[in-house]
């Protein structure tokens, strides 16, 4: 209860030293409920993602994937998501990448299909927010040159062609699962 009154004369002070700005900053916080933030999946595993136990490869991000506390698992990252949520004004939507798809490692990125997204579907859906999907197209074995769609070698820039069409297909079944693009 102490720290709601501590936020509470907080925003009072910032809703003061605004205004002599000439910033309503209820109406601010008005429009701004109405706008949904795409909350990145990484920020809740510092782009570790769940395709491997053994962690990142190289290849084209600069990460560490070691920060304390990060989610260990889709559940344990969909856990700290709903609380980032909890506290985050208005409805939002998830951004999520290719590598938090749900295989246990057995299906390579060129081979991801909606299915490997189910969970994260039926989550969304529970939370009635919209996803957002990305392509993930670094930390893998054949990023390690720092070359995907361009890279030199056809074979590996066929894979990463074949992982942005797939990573479009299920960017649209979310959308559709969810209803809104």
């Amino acid at each position: 209860m102490n720290d709601l009154k501590t936020i509470e004369r907080a925003y009072e002070a910032a809703r003061q030293r605004y205004a002599e700005l000439g910033v309503d900053s209820d109406e601010a916080m008005e429009r701004l409920s109405k706008i949904a933030i795409s909350l990145h999946c990484w920020q809740g595993d510092d782009v570790g993602g769940f395709e491997s136990s053994e962690g990142l490869s190289g290849g084209g991000i600069m990460a560490t994937g070691a920060y304390p506390g990060k989610a260990r698992t889709p559940d344990e990252l969909r856990a700290d998501i709903d609380k980032a949520l909890s506290l985050i004004p208005g409805k939002h939507r998830l951004n999520l990448h290719a590598m938090y798809a749900e295989t246990a490692g057995k299906v390579d990125r060129n081979k991801l299909e909606p299915k490997h997204f189910t969970t994260w579907i039926d989550w969304a859906k529970a939370n009635g927010i919209g996803m957002d999907f990305n392509g993930t197209f670094f930390s893998h074995p054949k990023a390690d040159s720092g070359f995907t769609l361009s890279s030199a070698d056809e074979d590996i820039r066929k894979f990463w062609i074949e992982h942005g069409i797939v990573c479009r297909m299920i960017g649209a079944a979310m959308g559709k699962a969810l209803g809104t693009p």
